[in-house]
C-alpha cells in the first residue's frame, strides 16, 4: 500500500486521465440504439424487433429539465421532467424487455429540439445549482424506471461551451460514480454552434463520454454515400478516440440523408473496420414500416467480427 501522500499524487494524476477522451481508435461493433416514446403513438418495447446477436439500447425520449405548467413552457434548471409516453413505457415494462432479452440495455436522453413545438434550451441559474439539481432528480428517475444510462441531446444553448462541458461533465460523472449509471452518450450534429458545446464537453470530459450518437441523418437529402462516409471520417476527428456510432432516420422526411445511402454508407464503413454502431431515430415512426429499417440495421451489426 502506497503512503497516503503517494495515494493523493497518483488520484491526482489519474483523474485527468481518467476524464480525458480516450485514444483508441474504434473500430467494427455491434451496438445498435433505438430512440422511443417521444412521438406518443403508443409504441412499446414489445413491438421491436430485438437481433440476439446484438447489444440493443433503447433510449427514452425525453427528460427535459422544463415545466409547462407555465406558457411558452420555461426552463427548471435540473430539474427533469419526464416528456416520454411513460403511460405506455413504464417501469414494469422496462423490467419486462430486460428480463426478456439479455443483451437489451435502455438508457434516457436528455434535452431534445423541443417541448410543445416550442425550442429546448441548455439554461442553468448556476453550475452548481444545476448539477446538484440534475443529479437528485435523474437518480429518481433512473432508479424508479431501472434505467442504465444517459444520452445528451441538448441543441440549443443559453450558455458558453465551458459552462455547458462542465454541468454535464460533472453530471455524467457523479451519476457514474455513484454507480446510478453504466454508460453515458452524447448525440450532436453538423452544426457550428452545438459542435463547439459538444467538442467543449469531449475535450474535458471525452474520458466520461461512451458513445457519440452522431445525428448524420441531419444532413442534406442530397448527401452520397461517399459523402456520408466524408462526414463519420470527420467526426473521428472531432471526437478523437469516441466511439462513433452511424445514424439514419425512419421519419417521413424529403430533408434528411435516405436510409438507402445510409445503410450502404454503414456497409463500406463497417468493410473500413469503422462500424462501432447504428442508431435510429427513431422506433416510434420504424413502427408504421414494419421495422424494416431496424431489422436490417440489426442483421448488419450482427455480422461484425471485431467486438
Amino acid at each position: 500500500m502506497a503512503p497516503m501522500g503517494s495515494s493523493k499524487l497518483i488520484a491526482l494524476v489519474l483523474l485527468p486521465a481518467l476524464l480525458a477522451p480516450p485514444m483508441a481508435t474504434a473500430a467494427n461493433s455491434n451496438l445498435f440504439r433505438d430512440y422511443i416514446g417521444a412521438i406518443y403513438n403508443g409504441v412499446k418495447f414489445s413491438d421491436v424487433p430485438i437481433n440476439p446477436k446484438v447489444q440493443f439500447d433503447f433510449i427514452l425520449a425525453f427528460v427535459i429539465d422544463y415545466t409547462t405548467a407555465t406558457e411558452p413552457p420555461s426552463p427548471t434548471n435540473g430539474q427533469f421532467n419526464i416528456f416520454w409516453q411513460n403511460s405506455v413505457l413504464t417501469p414494469s415494462a422496462v423490467a419486462a424487455v430486460k428480463a426478456g432479452n439479455p443483451n437489451v440495455r435502455v438508457a434516457v436522453s436528455l434535452g431534445g429540439a423541443t417541448v410543445n413545438n416550442r425550442p429546448v434550451f441548455f439554461n442553468i441559474t448556476s453550475v452548481d445549482s444545476w448539477v446538484e439539481n440534475a443529479v437528485a432528480s435523474l437518480t429518481g428517475i433512473v432508479q424508479q424506471y431501472g434505467l442504465d444510462g444517459i444520452d445528451i441531446d441538448y441543441e440549443q444553448f443559453q450558455v458558453d461551451p465551458a459552462t455547458f462541458a462542465e454541468c454535464v461533465g460533472r453530471l455524467v460523472t457523479t451519476l457514474k460514480s455513484s454507480g446510478v449509471i453504466k454508460f453515458a452518450s452524447i448525440a450532436p450534429y453538423g452544426n457550428a454552434d452545438v459542435q463547439r458545446h459538444y467538442q467543449a464537453l469531449w475535450a474535458r470530459y471525452g474520458g466520461a463520454i461512451d458513445y457519440v450518437n452522431f445525428q448524420f441523418y441531419a444532413y442534406g437529402a442530397g448527401t452520397t454515400e461517399s459523402q456520408y462516409v466524408a462526414f463519420f471520417d470527420e467526426q473521428i476527428a472531432n471526437y478523437p478516440g469516441g466511439n462513433i456510432l452511424a445514424s439514419f432516420t425512419t421519419a417521413v422526411t424529403t430533408t434528411s440523408v435516405p436510409i438507402g445511402t445510409a445503410l450502404s454508407a454503414c456497409r463500406t464503413l463497417q468493410s473500413q473496420g469503422k462500424l462501432y454502431g447504428i442508431f435510429i431515430w427513431a422506433a416510434d415512426h420504424s413502427r408504421s414500416q414494419g421495422f424494416k429499417y431496424d431489422t436490417q440495421a440489426q442483421a448488419l451489426l450482427a455480422n461484425a467480427t471485431s467486438y
